[in-house]
């Protein structure tokens, strides 16, 4: 296993795009093998490196980890994202599980039926604004940050959360002037200015090749509405 950081997972976002994130923040380099077919997936099952027959799965300091949120917290404690104590990352991770299952909502939005996708978008929007974005709100209301006055790893979910928000609904945030602002200073952090430029490891929004690609590879189903 080579020194460097390795992702595998697909040519797209979905649990890994919130690694991307945190590996970009981190400033950690890191190369990506795409799985594009059966049989890539079919050698990692072989070679028993995805202990749960599933990915994300990333190679980092000897080990190959999978599990979204394990990598994650790992990544943060590594790189001294995930708070200064425990009560601090009590915070950070209560933060941070609330925005992956907003965020998860928006992931599965590619594998929905078209029947289905204006009730599950009204739903994630009527989440978004009852229940999540007012907690961020007040949470960074005369705060830079999250917790504790250093960037941890909920803020960058918070980024990047809020971004893919307002890919779906446009002028979201317009209720929620903190979180604009918060926005805005983070995207003024070098680190993560360059992750939004082009040609960066951002992926863009899935498209319906990824979920072709998604379905061939785990061998799925193919899905009867596309």
């Amino acid at each position: 296993m080579s020194g460097k950081v390795v992702l595998h997972y697909f040519d797209g976002r979905g649990k890994m795009e919130s690694i991307r994130w945190l590996l970009a923040v981190a400033e950690v380099e890191f190369d990506e093998v795409h799985l594009t077919s059966r049989d890539q997936y079919e050698k990692l099952l072989a070679d028993g490196v995805l202990m749960f027959e599933q990915v994300p799965m990333v190679e980092i300091d000897g080990m190959h980890l999978v599990q979204t949120k394990a990598i994650l917290k790992y990544i943060a404690e590594k790189y001294n994202l995930n708070g200064k104590d425990m009560k601090e990352r009590a915070m950070v991770n209560m933060y941070s599980e609330g925005l992956i299952d907003l965020m998860e909502m928006i992931m599965i939005l590619p594998f929905t039926p078209p029947a289905e996708l204006k009730t599950k978008l009204e739903t994630i929007e009527t989440k978004a604004t009852g229940r999540y974005l007012p907690v961020f709100e007040k949470a960074v209301s005369g705060s830079i940050f999250l917790v504790g006055g250093q960037l941890s790893c909920a803020d960058v979910q918070l980024m990047e959360c809020s971004l893919m928000l307002e890919e779906k609904f446009p002028g979201i945030l317009a209720q929620f002037p903190n979180i604009k602002s918060f926005q805005g200073r983070m995207s003024e952090k070098p680190a993560i200015k360059r992750f939004l430029q082009p040609g960066s490891k951002r992926k863009h929004q899935p498209d319906d090749a990824y979920v072709k690609n998604v379905f061939e590879v785990l061998n799925l189903k193919s899905p009867v509405f596309r």
